[in-house]
């Protein structure tokens, strides 16, 4: 969006709070989706059946993944650096909070949807092999018959050192993953981590395969939300979990008044101080605002077939983890 049109949207943003590239189909994914009748319904109806929105803009749905995808391509490689300068460092806290929400033990299988960077991954697998080292330690300790060098043997094996746990980063963005996989070798993350290129509503994946789905701050960039909480019930295995950070809407109006300031005013300035890219960041605002709202999202959960849905808001409500049961 250019930037003479940015004050009118900063004016609409002030009145109040407002409301991808297609995957391969494998066998076994849903063909279709269910549709009504095209002759039951007047032009202009199907005409407002295929908009949506990108940030502010009114976009065709096929418009919306192209016009994704290369926002996350043009700020994949100042992605990190932006995320602190944005929320001041406490996306990592955020983070960690949707990690310790999950609570994942030695053998989990966690699939990380649009987590191209691989925050969630990582995270996971330090959390993941601390508990096994606490695990193999207390059973160590009761076995006093090894020798050093079976207990060294074990300590080791990179892949024991996990438990058996795996995560598979999923994104349909090609810079992302490839900023995420350069960060992995940097760090030396190699065992129980698996890239792939996927379309959160078309995943590559079998049927009842997860034990947790994970998807940060991507739900909203998604065209169709509904089909994308469908596809992470499909992947799932029964009495799996699905966990979601995202941003909310802030009911605080102290809070919210201060938050609309800092997003309109300091976090595109930012994006053009540091990313060059005032466009991409002034769209990651907006497409904030558009988001549904705690109990709307809820709701779409629930209507995705997940059990027990809940949501906890974090920081003053900028942020809420959603979660649900495949029962």
């Amino acid at each position: 969006m250019a930037a003479p049109r940015s004050w009118a949207l900063w004016s609409f943003c002030c009145r109040g709070w407002s409301r991808v590239l297609p995957g391969c189909r494998l066998p076994g994914l849903r063909s279709s989706w269910p549709r009504g009748p095209l002759g039951a319904r007047p032009l202009s109806q199907e005409k407002r059946a295929t908009e949506t929105h990108f940030g502010f803009e009114t976009v065709s749905e096929e418009e919306k993944g192209g016009k994704v995808y290369q926002v996350f391509e043009s700020v994949a490689k100042k992605y990190d650096v932006m995320n602190d300068m944005m929320s001041l460092g406490i996306h990592r806290v955020w983070k960690d909070l949707l990690l310790w929400k999950m609570r994942p033990f030695p053998g989990t299988q966690l699939l990380d949807v649009a987590g191209g960077t691989g925050d969630i991954a990582f995270r996971f697998l330090n959390y993941v092999q601390a508990q096994h080292q606490r695990k193999e330690k207390r059973q160590l300790r009761a076995q006093q018959n090894l020798s050093w060098e079976e207990i060294a043997k074990k300590y080791q094996n990179e892949e024991d050192s996990l438990g058996g746990s795996h995560v598979m980063v999923c994104d349909i963005n090609k810079e992302m993953l490839k900023i995420g996989k350069q960060k992995a070798r940097a760090q030396g993350y190699k065992a129980g981590l698996a890239w792939v290129l996927g379309d959160a509503e078309e995943l590559p994946f079998d049927d009842d395969k997860f034990d947790v789905y994970t998807i940060a701050f991507g739900i909203r960039n998604v065209t169709h939300i509904g089909r994308a909480l469908q596809e992470a019930h499909r992947v799932l295995k029964p009495g799996g979990r699905f966990l979601c950070l995202e941003f909310s809407q802030v009911n605080n109006p102290l809070v919210s008044r201060l938050y609309d300031v800092y997003s309109f005013q300091v976090i595109p300035v930012l994006g053009e101080v540091i990313a060059g890219d005032w466009k991409s960041y002034q769209y990651l605002v907006e497409s904030i605002r558009q988001f549904p709202s705690q109990e709307e999202f809820k709701e779409m959960i629930e209507d995705a077939g997940f059990q027990k849905v809940t949501y906890e808001n974090l920081t003053s409500g900028i942020v809420a983890i959603h979660s649900g049961f495949k029962l």
